[in-house]
């Protein structure tokens, strides 16, 4: 579901500010508004809230939907999205400091092949030169992913912290302040229709998902599986818009779509493995 945001961004004509105010602000209020109605627990969720462990999830979600789009409004798109493709790395790397888990070989492999693909995918456009506003871009995206895997790794690691409710906060907290720096007088520029639909759909069908995924998973599967977006995205961005993807896009997503699907399918195969020696 990640993979049509690209698209729906671009037909939004929308700048960074613009966009952050209404995805923040339609997700977390979807969010807030299917936690208060399912949820049997409200006092005790909003305890869990006031912990450690909530609070970071909500300043993580926070976090990584403020940075996305100050850094693709600082730098080229290619600079933060290799950086975003970091977060596997991160999340094998927090996962092992905070909750001592061991990534395994063939993860790392896939880390490293599907890193290498995505390079090849997002280069060759020749508007990645060394520069201020690219160092930025660049210090952004790796927010980005940081945020993301420190969300994925508490989730996989802590089952009680209520995701509606933290995600949602988190999502308002950037809706907030993307509103408040786009003003409200700019927030009906453009076209409102395609930004609503990733904010009202698209994201929290994605993100709900993905955090959820993270208690059923490692988190450096789930971040392997998010990176999907990186390739897949700019196919939509062609189906939509007519902008044709490079043959070096082509290449490098044929690169991760091959890595991952090797990595799953010997994935499940050792699974299978143990559970015909454990009979």
């Amino acid at each position: 579901m990640l993979t049509p945001d690209a698209l729906f961004m671009r037909l939004s004509g929308m700048d960074g500010m613009q966009m952050l105010g209404w995805r923040g602000l339609s997700m977390g209020g979807l969010f807030l508004l299917a936690w208060f109605v399912t949820t049997s627990s409200r006092v005790r969720d909003l305890g869990i809230l006031a912990s450690g462990a909530g609070l970071a999830v909500m300043l993580c979600q926070a976090l990584n939907a403020t940075l996305f789009p100050t850094g693709i409004a600082l730098a080229p798109v290619s600079v933060v999205l290799v950086s975003v493709a970091t977060t596997p790395v991160w999340s094998a790397v927090l996962a092992r400091l905070l909750y001592g888990e061991v990534t395994s070989r063939a993860t790392w492999l896939t880390i490293v092949a599907v890193l290498f693909g995505i390079a090849i995918a997002v280069s060759g456009k020749g508007d990645a030169a060394l520069n201020t506003s690219a160092l930025l871009g660049a210090l952004c995206g790796l927010g980005v992913a940081f945020s993301l895997a420190l969300n994925f790794v508490i989730l996989r690691n802590t089952s009680r912290v209520p995701i509606l409710l933290c995600i949602g906060l988190g999502a308002l907290l950037a809706g907030s302040f993307g509103l408040l720096s786009a003003t409200p007088a700019r927030m009906m520029d453009g076209t409102v229709w395609a930004i609503a639909l990733t904010g009202a759909l698209i994201l929290p069908v994605s993100f709900f998902s993905l955090s959820l995924a993270s208690r059923h998973t490692a988190a450096t599967n789930v971040s392997l599986l998010m990176l999907l977006e990186t390739v897949i995205g700019p196919l939509w961005v062609w189906l939509g818009t007519g902008e044709t993807p490079t043959p070096r896009m082509l290449l490098g997503g044929a690169l991760v779509l091959i890595s991952l699907a090797a990595y799953l399918l010997g994935t499940d195969r050792a699974a299978r493995r143990r559970r015909s020696q454990t009979v």
